[in-house]
């Protein structure tokens, strides 16, 4: 089962409410119908419109017939452009998903052009998931099958140079990463939510495109997510441990990607792999976390770790040029050159508005030499007419 988020942000445990929580949280059930509409992730509206336009498109089709792909919502799209759609940014990361973040780095380190498409989370694919891209059409979801469709599609393979082994190695710790670390970052996020949301800079008015109060906003996410995500992480078995055992887990996990790594540039020589694109992704979920909120992992890293930081040091330089402009701007599209407006220089802009001074003065001259002529013309003409005195 794949682990690419199915829900915004991070997922959410279960509680206990006392009395007057609840009755807050049923007064407000009604003001926060819009608010699940755009944070919980949509799916429903999407599988009803996909639906209804596969109705409308085939209204005979047999039921032997093969199933049609999803509409699009991207419906101006341009050939061999992937749009991708994903979570939206932060103050202090491109992507508070490491399955988003993961794409991403894929795409700028194949060099496959793209563009993110800023649908404020209202999207999911029609498995449910972020990240999804859309491509020529048509819709590709999961991480890892993303980066497969995708790869094949340009002819890209960044393990193509690894031997069968090495390239087992790769599948085995990404799956430990994705299927077991992942959990365990997901555990930390649900049991902290104000904590998440305060470490990694989360504005969730601009994340999920929303007015509505703040304080509502995290009502909601504490008290809807939370409890969906921690059913998840017990369902992996990992929910049922103690804290210190989760912790020493998550910790056993990060010191064999240390030592895998040692001293090299990157997990297999001087050029990166998929292996260093999914520990770039999860690394960096831990080092961006505020120095302000105690997170035991992000400590280990910072003091154990110190060849994985800068393991996702040297890729954010290479990769992500534009990395603190996206985080202060919040723009998805950072990497796409904007238009260039040119910018009129100082000098002929003053000789201009002389020019302009100039030509006024010369027709306010003109028109006084105009009135001046008539004027004239027209005394001469009075003159002319008066009758002669007759003696």
């Amino acid at each position: 089962m794949s682990n690419d988020e199915k829900t915004t942000v991070a997922p959410v445990e279960d509680q206990q409410v006392n009395n007057k929580e609840v009755e807050e949280k049923h007064l407000i059930e009604e003001q926060a119908k819009n608010t699940e509409a755009n944070i919980d992730n949509g799916k429903t509206q999407q599988v009803e419109a996909t639906t209804d336009a596969v109705k409308e498109a085939t209204p005979s089709a047999p039921a032997s017939s093969k199933p049609l792909k999803p509409a699009a919502h991207k419906v101006d799209f341009e050939n061999n452009v992937v749009y991708l759609y994903q979570f939206s940014r932060t103050k202090n990361i491109p992507s508070p998903s490491p399955f988003c973040l993961k794409v991403e780095t894929w795409l700028r380190m194949a060099g496959i052009k793209y563009e993110n498409v800023d649908h404020k989370m209202k999207f999911r694919s029609t498995k449910g998931q972020l990240p999804f891209v859309e491509f020529n059409g048509v819709e590709i979801a999961d991480s890892a099958v993303i980066i497969k469709e995708l790869g094949g599609s340009f002819n890209t393979d960044m393990d193509a140079h690894l031997t069968s082994e090495q390239r087992n190695v790769v599948h085995a710790t990404i799956t430990m990463l994705e299927n077991h670390y992942h959990w365990i970052d997901v555990w930390w996020r649900t049991k902290n939510p104000d904590a998440m949301l305060q470490g990694y800079k989360i504005d969730l008015q601009h994340m999920v495109g929303s007015k509505l109060p703040m304080g509502l906003l995290k009502f909601y996410y504490r008290f809807s997510f939370r409890r969906r995500g921690m059913k998840k992480v017990r369902a992996t078995g990992i929910g049922v441990h103690s804290p210190e055992e989760i912790i020493k887990m998550g910790k056993d996990d990060l010191k064999v990607l240390a030592d895998m790594l040692g001293d090299k540039t990157f997990f297999f020589g001087d050029e990166p792999t998929t292996l260093d694109v999914v520990v770039f992704a999860n690394v960096a979920q831990l080092v961006v976390v505020d120095k302000e909120i105690a997170h035991p992992l992000r400590d280990w890293i910072l003091e154990e770790g110190k060849n994985l930081v800068q393991h996702f040091e040297k890729i954010k330089e290479k990769y992500y040029p534009d990395w603190q402009e996206m985080c202060d701007t919040l723009d998805m599209n950072t990497h796409i050159p904007k238009p260039v407006i040119e910018e009129k220089e100082p000098e002929k802009i003053e000789q201009k508005e002389e020019d302009k001074k100039e030509e006024d003065k010369e027709k306010v001259e003109d028109e006084k030499e105009k009135e001046k002529e008539a004027d004239e013309k027209a005394t001469a003409t009075e003159t002319d007419e008066k009758p002669k005195e007759t003696k």
